[in-house]
């Protein structure tokens, strides 16, 4: 698995475990990942995430939420890749399946949604969707 793009490699790994149905995953720790976990169990797409230490840079445990048997992310889709990154300003901000997804959003203020984005007014590049 390369490690060019990890945030890719990550939501590989979350869409590889909802369809083989498993109830955890554990990834590569980063602040970054942190940050992006952070806003998907506030948005309620995962159940909860945590710090797990292995004497090297650590693991994180991704607890994935599934409502009536299926689950909370139904997509997940990387954005802006190393080759080619996207960056938007605030007024051109998507909004993904209507405001029903979400958009995250890297911003100098943080990584945050694309909402919390358009309220701030500021623009980033778009690291990825999910609905």
């Amino acid at each position: 698995m390369s490690r060019t793009d990890l945030i890719a490699d990550v939501f590989t790994m979350i869409r590889n475990a909802i369809m083989a149905k498993k109830t955890t995953v554990d990834i590569p720790a980063s602040r970054t990942l942190s940050a992006i976990l952070g806003i998907l169990k506030k948005e309620e797409y995962i159940d909860d995430f945590k710090f797990i230490e292995d004497k090297k840079q650590g693991r994180l445990r991704i607890y994935l939420k599934y409502i009536a048997n299926n689950s909370a992310i139904r997509n997940i889709k990387r954005v802006s890749k190393p080759g080619l990154r996207v960056y938007l300003k605030h007024k051109k901000l998507p909004r993904v399946l209507r405001g029903r997804g979400l958009a995250i959003i890297s911003t100098s203020k943080g990584i945050v949604t694309d909402k919390e984005a358009r309220e701030a007014g500021i623009g980033g590049e778009v690291i990825g969707y999910i609905w």
